[in-house]
């Protein structure tokens, strides 16, 4: 009964709020500028790895990246060259990560285009029939990711680690989910296989809401999570990321009654 009460408070703010006019502030806007998927993953990457600190801040980050890699960025991820991609992002800095940090992640995208054609078909090649969530393919795709030859630091974190990977599965969020916010793309990974993003604000949520009772928000708190929610969203159980973490974000949402029983 306390689930289907929920499930109907969370459905009503996913009707009332998951909608593009409440996405900004949010890196996902710039994912809305790309018609081609491979455009928009190698953007949504560069996007989500940088979705850490002061909003303002990762909006500047992010554009200033996109800048620098022109109206393609996917041919600019599969073409450009070491030596000029350290250069070109020369002086770059978001918190703790420089230009190398970039370079490294762009020349890990340059590796995994290379080899597979895309960062969905090393995805793919990652997932197995038996696979229940997208875990085992997200962490062949970080590997490989990492395996560019620059080193890209804390951009991207180890799923075998043991890390919740907040912003890697918020990748995935974008690039697989399709309705009024996710734009989707990747159209051959079922949305309930998705793990949600947790980072501190989804972990709060959890906690207040019974999902879990752990203190770390780590990988297996995410799962903890994602396992409650399929509860009442079994295909899509990240359904409702959006318009929670607009709780944390936007002053125009009201989330009054969600955690009363």
């Amino acid at each position: 009964m306390i689930q289907n009460n929920l499930k109907v408070k969370l459905d009503h703010l996913y009707e009332r709020y998951n909608r593009r006019r409440y996405v900004h502030p949010d890196p996902l806007e710039f994912l809305y500028r790309f018609r081609r998927a491979r455009d928009r993953e190698v953007v949504g990457l560069i996007a989500a790895s940088l979705a850490y600190g002061r909003v303002a801040q990762i909006l500047k980050s992010v554009s200033r990246v996109l800048d620098i890699m022109g109206p393609s960025p996917f041919l600019f991820a599969r073409d450009c060259k070491d030596p000029v991609l350290i250069q070109a992002l020369k002086g770059f800095r978001h918190r703790f990560a420089d230009g190398r940090h970039m370079a490294g992640l762009i020349a890990g995208m340059r590796g995994v285009i290379c080899r597979h054609g895309s960062l969905n078909a090393c995805f793919m090649k990652g997932l197995s029939a038996g696979d229940k969530t997208v875990f085992p393919a997200m962490n062949r795709l970080t590997v490989e990711l990492r395996g560019g030859g620059i080193d890209p630091g804390h951009l991207l974190a180890l799923p075998e680690k043991g890390s919740a990977c907040k912003r890697m599965n918020l990748f995935l969020r974008w690039m697989v989910r399709c309705d009024r916010v996710d734009p989707g793309g990747w159209q051959n990974v079922s949305p309930g296989m998705l793990l949600i993003p947790l980072d501190t604000h989804m972990h709060r949520i959890g906690r207040q809401l019974g999902y879990t009772r752990r203190k770390q928000p780590d990988m297996k708190t995410a799962f903890e999570i994602t396992d409650k929610f399929k509860e009442i969203s079994p295909d899509d159980p990240v359904r409702y990321d959006f318009v929670l973490t607009r709780l944390g974000i936007r002053d125009d949402v009201d989330p009054s009654g969600l955690f009363a029983h």
